[in-house]
């Protein structure tokens, strides 16, 4: 004789089941990357600037001193670049050619030469935050009284929104092409705020 078990032996009602364990946010696994971190850009960070860099269809200059030093910053989601800036020290009253090449250490003036966001996270306002957040930090930096950049004429609004100002046609040209001059005066007192005794 054969016995017949019933598939209702396995099945516990609803009320007599273990509960689903629910984890609070602090017994939660903890990631070991940050969310969203902003920092200066070091050499390990280069391959990812240059493949960044490869997919804008124009640049300006191919030997833009890259400094990847306190004038760089990048932001960086989950361990990966999403934007970037590169600026270099200037000491004359406008860019000319030389700025493309030169940086000028101890110099009042940082020439804002890129400012790159990557092709999946464009159109998301990536590009006026880590803006806003560069010239936050220079500020702070001792000496520092102003940023300069050129840009083609789609691009003013954008850095006007942002709080330059424009000075006129730039200097530099290149393969025809013609830029504006623009201007941010970096007030400096983020870093007496931060260094003062209030």
């Amino acid at each position: 004789m054969t016995q017949q078990v019933s598939g209702l032996l396995f099945f516990k009602p609803f009320f007599q089941k273990t509960p689903v364990r629910v984890d609070s946010p602090l017994q939660q696994r903890r990631h070991t990357l940050p969310a969203s971190e902003f920092r200066n850009l070091t050499p390990q960070d280069a391959i990812s600037v240059f493949e960044i860099e490869r997919e804008v269809p124009f640049r300006v200059n191919e030997k833009c001193p890259l400094t990847l030093d306190e004038l760089s910053l990048g932001w960086f989601e989950e361990g990966q670049l999403v934007a970037f800036i590169i600026g270099s020290g200037w000491d004359k009253e406008r860019l000319s050619q030389e700025a493309m090449t030169q940086h000028v250490p101890d110099s009042s003036t940082v020439h804002i030469h890129v400012l790159s966001v990557h092709r999946h996270c464009r159109q998301q306002g990536k590009g006026s935050i880590i803006l806003w957040r560069y010239l936050q930090y220079v500020s702070c930096m001792p000496g520092l009284r102003r940023a300069l950049l050129i840009c083609e004429d789609f691009l003013v609004p954008f850095y006007l929104k942002a709080g330059f100002k424009e000075i006129g046609p730039s200097a530099i040209t290149v393969s025809n092409m013609h830029f504006q001059e623009m201007e941010y005066t970096l007030c400096g007192q983020a870093y007496a705020r931060r260094n003062s005794d209030c």
